[in-house]
């Protein structure tokens, strides 16, 4: 459903690192049992389609969902968090060999098509890197934010950064930073060994102005919790890598992602008016790169920002400033699009939102392939109404 109809969804946190190995999996695994724990309806999404880890972390390995007669997933169910993984889908020891296209069909799936029932917080497990699940994601969800792992090695560090850049491009909240493996606690004397260094993802989240949500040591009995399907937050309660699992599970419980922007996804038909989003509550200090309104008549499209301003942009403008492959040149960004083609009466017909960040258009020649980043409508030159 989309419009004004629609009931609010659960809060979407992305879980993502630079690169693999940083322990990523097993963040995600203990930080939605410690949210479920603390009374939350917490889902979690095994986005790694190629290398599943969930499952197993979980306890749940090799089930296979059931459907409902509506023909949803039913997703699993372990420690009290609900999970979806391609693992459930394949042998155990059977590769998921897909190509691009198909892995974007079974994340939409996975997110779209499973009955999650009512959900606080949907988790999504992502592999490591910044490449098409990561993007195909942050277009396709309205994303609350993302939390980056890293340890505190230089080059897991300086991956990381990527990470959170690629985030911020595409306009993803970043909620904070997790610093895992860090220092190694001996259980018999009780001496702290800082084996990758120490202090790495505090400084590159003060660098970056993000937030810092934590460091987890590490434990000995983190593989075999994992190896078991129990997490350690339940096996190990009282250890200090359970204790700093809950604390960031109960800071990102806390996090808002409230700053004046439009209630996403909309689908909004300008020709019959269904599905218009409802204009978000004014913030002071909104962002500059929120939408918090957006109105048609006969003079154009007017979008509000979150910050107060507003413009107003004609759908002819709009269409000569698509930037699709149809359009513009890949490589040089040379314009394709030859404006007397483009008719000085076309109008808008569909508008909807692209993740965080953009709108997509439909124009009534039946172009409908660009997408318009909201950098890219803020710095159009339309009609600048007064700021409210």
């Amino acid at each position: 459903m989309t419009g004004p109809e629609q009931t609010a969804g659960p809060r979407m946190i992305a879980i993502s690192s630079g690169k693999g190995g940083v322990g990523k999996s097993t963040v995600t695994a203990n930080i939605a049992v410690a949210m479920a724990e603390a009374g939350l309806s917490v889902g979690v999404v095994d986005a790694d389609i190629y290398g599943p880890s969930i499952p197993g972390m979980l306890g749940i390995p090799g089930t296979k969902p059931a459907m409902t007669p509506e023909q949803m997933v039913i997703p699993a169910e372990a420690h009290g968090v609900k999970v979806i993984s391609m693992a459930m889908l394949t042998d155990d020891d059977k590769p998921a060999i897909l190509r691009g296209p198909m892995v974007t069909k079974y994340l939409q799936m996975f997110v779209k098509q499973v009955d999650w029932g009512a959900l606080d917080v949907l988790l999504l497990d992502l592999p490591p890197g910044t490449g098409d699940i990561q993007l195909t994601l942050a277009q396709a969800f309205p994303l609350a934010g993302a939390v980056v792992v890293s340890t505190p090695q230089d080059v897991s560090l300086k991956i990381a950064r990527r990470g959170l850049r690629m985030m911020e491009q595409v306009n993803v909240p970043i909620l904070g930073v997790i610093e895992n493996m860090s220092g190694f606690t001996c259980s018999s004397c009780g001496t702290v060994t800082h084996i990758f260094h120490q202090g790495g993802g505090e400084a590159i989240a003060q660098e970056l102005g993000v937030a810092f949500l934590g460091k987890v040591p590490l434990d000995p009995n983190v593989v075999d919790c994992g190896d078991e399907g129990t997490p350690l937050v339940s096996a190990a309660p009282g250890s200090p890598a359970a204790t700093a699992y809950r604390q960031i599970a109960a800071a990102l419980a806390q996090t808002s992602d409230d700053a004046g922007g439009l209630a996403i996804p909309f689908a909004w038909s300008i020709l019959d008016g269904s599905g218009k989003p409802v204009p978000a509550h004014p913030v002071a200090g909104g962002a500059v790169d929120r939408l918090s309104a957006l109105d048609h008549d006969e003079n154009g499209l007017t979008l509000r920002w979150a910050d107060g301003f507003e413009q107003r942009l004609t759908p002819r403008d709009l269409r000569l400033a698509c930037r699709c492959a149809q359009c513009r040149d890949e490589m040089t960004s040379v314009p394709l699009l030859d404006p007397n083609t483009v008719p000085l009466d076309i109008g808008l017909t569909r508008i909807w939102s692209v993740g965080n960040y953009a709108l997509g258009l439909a124009f009534s020649d039946g172009h409908d392939t660009g997408i318009y980043t909201y950098k890219a409508l803020r710095e159009m030159q339309g009609a600048e109404l007064e700021d409210v």
